[in-house]
């Protein structure tokens, strides 16, 4: 009986990463930058072009939480919908949200190829599946909404025509924005890592952040390791991974949710052409939903919620059980395919599912990206450059109050209540 590896396809398939600092975290930088995925990486390669000195401190290995362990998709438009974000925030913010999106996926392209990293980047465009009947006339209302006023990029796909997008008998039309592209994040991220530490960016792996104390002749002085750094300035970028004590106040305003996902055995050429002939990112319309692509060696690339657990040997096996019959369930030929890696990952999730970024008591920080972060991770790190610069337009995020979540003092207890909350309104809309 085969076992799926339980490790990430996309760290299963990625170089090693050769950059590394040996030893201890020790001396003075101008910024040091906690947590080494997609944001902090992003940001010591912006952070070392202006000529600044970056220490960047994993808690384990670079991209190894968030960064390397999501569904490679790198998508445009919000997770809201935006006739949504109109009416709770006006049209001048919600146009300038959805467009900081569109903008972030144009920031990853022009740093692939800036960097020359190999990690199959293609535009290949998302689909919004309408699961239900009943969701394909709101597909329809946000399409109008979208093309008229944000995204001429938006395409509609009438239910008559879905079977040409995706071999499914599941889904009754969708949207799709053009624009939205995929990649090997794996291959992305240590890309990533090799460009910064080659352009002088330090950067230590294993070295948690323990302590964080001001300096008396100002910045800080980072424990990290068995080490320290004396820093001007310190950029939080924790992302999904675990917030440790010195944060505190960061970790009652995100909630951190798992995010599972399966990749079969690669797939043969008439099986993709039957099911995915336009080889998308695609989406479904639950609220509780699925995503999945193919990778570049062919295999389906499957996730979603599954449960409302976090992350962890146990809960990964469970929640890959439900992703293989959910997999199953809406493309039976892949009944007999074989599943070679199941793995998780969490989700730093907003209240409103919009970022966060700006300066807290004196430390800088971007996280909260809430299932946006392959794309808005990497923008927000060379924007935050430019903020902690001393640009404030840079930061598109830097109005949004950002109160704590009543109730929530770091561990998220009420996790079962929102997933069951969540599959009520899918069995009611």
């Amino acid at each position: 009986m085969n076992r799926p590896s339980p490790q990430s396809y996309w760290l299963a398939t990625a170089p090693a990463f050769t950059g590394g600092m040996a030893g201890d975290p020790h001396g003075q930088v101008d910024v040091a930058v906690i947590g080494g995925g997609f944001t902090g990486l992003s940001a010591a390669l912006a952070l070392r072009a202006q000529g600044a000195s970056v220490a960047v401190l994993e808690a384990g290995r670079v991209i190894g939480e968030a960064s390397g362990r999501n569904g490679g998709q790198c998508n445009n438009g919000t997770h809201q919908d935006y006739g949504a974000l109109v009416a709770s925030l006006g049209r001048d913010r919600a146009q300038a949200y959805y467009r900081a999106h569109v903008d972030a996926v144009d920031t990853v392209e022009r740093l692939i190829a800036d960097q020359g990293i190999d990690c199959s980047f293609r535009r290949c465009g998302r689909l919004k599946l309408a699961a239900k009947p009943e969701h394909y006339p709101k597909i329809e209302k946000a399409y109008a909404l979208l093309k008229a006023e944000v995204d001429p990029n938006v395409e509609l796909i009438p239910p008559e025509r879905i079977r040409d997008e995706v071999g499914s008998s599941e889904f009754h039309g969708g949207l799709l924005q053009t624009t939205s592209a995929q990649l090997h994040p794996g291959r992305f991220g240590i890309g990533l890592a090799e460009a910064a530490a080659a352009k002088g960016a330090r950067i230590h792996e294993n070295a948690a952040v323990t302590g964080l104390n001001r300096s008396p002749g100002g910045g800080w002085t980072v424990v990290a390791g068995g080490g320290s750094i004396e820093a001007k300035q310190v950029l939080v970028a924790t992302g999904g991974a675990p917030i440790q004590s010195p944060f505190r106040w960061f970790q009652r305003r995100l909630v951190a949710v798992g995010s599972f996902i399966i990749a079969t055995e690669p797939l043969d050429a008439a099986t993709i052409d039957r099911l995915f002939p336009k080889r998308r990112n695609y989406v479904t319309s639950r609220v509780i939903g699925n995503f999945f692509r193919l990778t570049p060696d062919d295999r389906l690339i499957f996730g979603g919620r599954a449960r409302f657990a976090i992350s962890n040997a146990k809960s990964d096996v469970k929640s890959g059980t439900i992703l293989i019959d959910a997999m199953r369930r809406m493309f039976p030929d892949l009944a007999q395919t074989r599943v070679d890696h199941v793995w998780g990952g969490m989700v730093d999730l907003t209240a409103d599912r919009l970022p966060r970024a700006g300066e807290h008591d004196g430390l800088f920080y971007a996280m909260g990206y809430s299932g946006h972060g392959v794309q808005m991770s990497v923008h927000m790190g060379q924007q935050m450059a430019r903020y902690m610069g001393g640009d404030l337009s840079a930061n598109p995020w830097v109005d949004l109050a950002w109160p704590a979540i009543p109730g929530h003092l770091g561990k998220p207890w009420f996790l079962p209540a929102v997933g069951m909350w969540y599959k009520i309104q899918d069995l009611l809309h």
